[in-house]
C-alpha cells in the first residue's frame, strides 16, 4: 500500500523522511500538504520492510514530505508531534535532495493497483497487466491521482459498480488531476470523457497520460475552474459525473454539478472525511441527489449519488 498528495515541486530541494506506523505516515503526509501551498509541497507514504521503530507496534512505513524551499523545521516537527507524538518528530529527518530524486521515490515502492477490471501502474509494472486487465499507465511523478490513494481507487470501485449496471454516455470528470478516472472510463467505454482541472500542470500531465494511454481521441482535458469553460459546458448534460476533490470545493459546486448532470445521473464524489459527509450530502440533496452507496478506504469515504437514490450500501461490494 501507499499513497501520495499534491503535485512536484518546481526544483524540490529539500526532503524530510519518518519511519512511523502507517495511519501516522497517511495523517502526516495529509497535514503537511494542507498546511503548505499544494505547488511547494508534496508527500508520499511507503509500506516498508525491515524497519522496527521503538514507538511503531504494527507495519511499518515511512513518509517523505518535498520542499521547494528549505522548511521551518520546528514548524513541521510540531505537526509531526501533533500526529504521531515526540518521539516520531524528533526522529524526523531533514536532508537536500535533488529534484529527481522525488521522482525516484515516487516509483520506487509502487506497485499496481486494482479496482475491478481497472490496473493501474507505472511503466516498471506493465508486464503486470493481464489480457483481460485494462491498464492505466500513470506514472506518480506528475500530478496527484495515482490510483494508490484512497480517493481515486475508491472512484474506481464505484466507477466498476456502476459499469456493471449500465453504460453511461455522457461523462464528466471534475478536478481530474492525472485523468485517471476519465482514461478508466474512457478506456472502458472507447467514448469521450470530458475533464479539466484548475491546474495547469494537472491537466497538462493528464493529457501526457491521454497520450501514453492511448486515449487522446477520447481525452482532452481543459484547464477550468470547475465546469467554467465552454467545452465542458456543451459536453453537458452529464448521466456520470465524478469529482475527487474536496469537501469545500465539492460543496460550492454542488448547484453547478447537479445543474449540469442529466436526468437518472450518477455522481461519484470523493476527497471526503468522515467528518465532511454530512454537509456534501445536503449541498446535493438541494440539487435532488441523494446517497446510493459509500466507500470507506484508508479513512476517506467516497460516495455514489444519484437523483432520487436508493436504499445505501455500506461498502463497495456487491
Amino acid at each position: 500500500m501507499s499513497m501520495h498528495e499534491g503535485l512536484l515541486p518546481n526544483n524540490a530541494a529539500h526532503v524530510m523522511r519518518l519511519i512511523c506506523a502507517p495511519a501516522a505516515a497517511r495523517g502526516i503526509a495529509d497535514i503537511i500538504v494542507e498546511s503548505f501551498d499544494p505547488a511547494e509541497c508534496a508527500a508520499g507514504a511507503f509500506e516498508i520492510e525491515d524497519a522496527q521503530p521503538s514507538w511503531d507496534e504494527t507495519r511499518t512505513w515511512i513518509v517523505e514530505i518535498f520542499f521547494a524551499d528549505e522548511p521551518d523545521e520546528d514548524f513541521v516537527r510540531g505537526m509531526i508531534a501533533a500526529i504521531a507524538g515526540e518521539e516520531a518528530a524528533a526522529a524526523a529527518v531533514f536532508e537536500r535532495v535533488a529534484q529527481k530524486d522525488w521522482v525516484a521515490s515516487s516509483l520506487e515502492g509502487l506497485k499496481p493497483v486494482r479496482a475491478g477490471r481497472f490496473l493501474v501502474h507505472g511503466s516498471h509494472s506493465r508486464d503486470e497487466v493481464a489480457s483481460n486487465d485494462i491498464g492505466l499507465e500513470i506514472e506518480a511523478a506528475l500530478a496527484f491521482g495515482t490510483g494508490h490513494h484512497g480517493t481515486t481507487r475508491g472512484c474506481l470501485l464505484m466507477l466498476a459498480r456502476i459499469l456493471k449496471r449500465r453504460r453511461p454516455r455522457c461523462i464528466l470528470d471534475v478536478g481530474s488531476g492525472t485523468g485517471v478516472l476519465a482514461l478508466a472510463a474512457a478506456r472502458y467505454l472507447h467514448q469521450p470523457v470530458a475533464a479539466g482541472d484548475i491546474d495547469p500542470i494537472a491537466v497538462e500531465a493528464a493529457r501526457a497520460n491521454a497520450r501514453l494511454n492511448g486515449a487522446t481521441p477520447w481525452v482532452r482535458p481543459v484547464v477550468a475552474k470547475g465546469l467554467e469553460h465552454p467545452r465542458l459546458k456543451a459536453a453537458g448534460p452529464f448521466d456520470l459525473i465524478f469529482a475527487n476533490i474536496l469537501a469545500k470545493p465539492l460543496r460550492l459546486l454542488a448547484p453547478s454539478i447537479c445543474a449540469n448532470a442529466a436526468d437518472g445521473a450518477d455522481i461519484v464524489l470523493s476527497g471526503l472525511l468522515d467528518r465532511d459527509v454530512p454537509g456534501v450530502l445536503t449541498a446535493y440533496a438541494a440539487g435532488g441527489f441523494a446517497l446510493v452507496s459509500r466507500g470507506d478506504l484508508e479513512g476517506w469515504a467516497c460516495l455514489w449519488l444519484r437523483r432520487g437514490g436508493a436504499a445505501p450500501r455500506p461498502d463497495y461490494d456487491d
